[in-house]
């Protein structure tokens, strides 16, 4: 793998491949420096066309780009690919051989999932309103509605901003909290109405709640590591790294 980039550790089967891109290997200029992969982060255009064509010289076909929104919908990986614009959505499924599910992130987390066949494979992007909003349990229940027992689902969480860096308002801990006790051990008090909130063990809670036990990565803070990740907490004005994930 390139540079620093991230291949995750976990027991997927062989067929099934993954990498987190970081902000290095690219040609922006800062503050997006280098490897800045969104259209969106008012980078030179031409620069991110140049750093899509460096990932995408290691994948297999071009990636199932998503317009992210933060919200909670799954789409299927083969028909975003197809579809005549990008469709706004905050995970994929692809069930075909080569299909390349892909996720952008600076500080959201992304969660990589492949069942132990290694005929299925999915990414979605979990913020706190993606996780509260049910993206993870809804890309679980894609992959069991194709035939997936969630007991046989891997999954895998990419770098994020970590618990001592993610600053939220009461909003974000109702909306966690309000309809799930167990969620109240991810938030620490911080200041009046202000709590610092494990988007981590969100993940992992979320998961296991949908039948997933078999939960790998965490813990890569994107905020506390200028050098290696875009954070738009950290910097505003910043890039944006990507999860790609395909079976061969």
């Amino acid at each position: 793998m390139r540079h620093d980039w991230i291949t995750p550790a976990w027991p997927a089967p062989a067929n099934v491949k993954a990498f987190i891109t970081t902000r290095s290997g690219g040609v922006s200029a800062a503050p997006r420096d280098s490897l800045n992969l969104g259209y969106k982060a008012g980078d030179d255009p031409a620069s991110v066309t140049q750093n899509r064509a460096i990932v995408e010289a290691l994948l297999p076909q071009t990636p199932a780009w998503l317009a992210q929104v933060h919200g909670a919908r799954v789409m299927n990986a083969e028909q975003v690919i197809n579809a005549p614009q990008v469709p706004e959505a905050d995970a994929s499924v692809a069930h075909a051989g080569g299909t390349v599910c892909a996720i952008m992130i600076a500080d959201c987390l992304p969660v990589l999932f492949a069942n132990r066949a290694g005929t299925r494979v999915a990414a979605a992007h979990a913020g706190w309103r993606g996780l509260s909003g049910g993206v993870l349990a809804n890309t679980v229940q894609t992959l069991r509605d194709a035939g997936d027992d969630a007991a046989d689902l891997l999954a895998y969480i990419g770098p994020g901003i970590g618990p001592t860096a993610f600053e939220v308002g009461n909003d974000v801990y109702a909306a966690f909290t309000a309809s799930d006790a167990e969620a109240k051990a991810a938030f620490v008090a911080h200041a009046p109405g202000k709590w610092l909130a494990d988007l981590f063990m969100l993940a992992r809670h979320a998961l296991v709640r949908a039948g997933v036990t078999q939960v790998y990565g965490g813990g890569l803070c994107t905020y506390s590591d200028p050098q290696r990740f875009f954070s738009y907490r950290r910097d505003k004005v910043t890039g944006r790294m990507a999860a790609f994930i395909w079976r061969e």
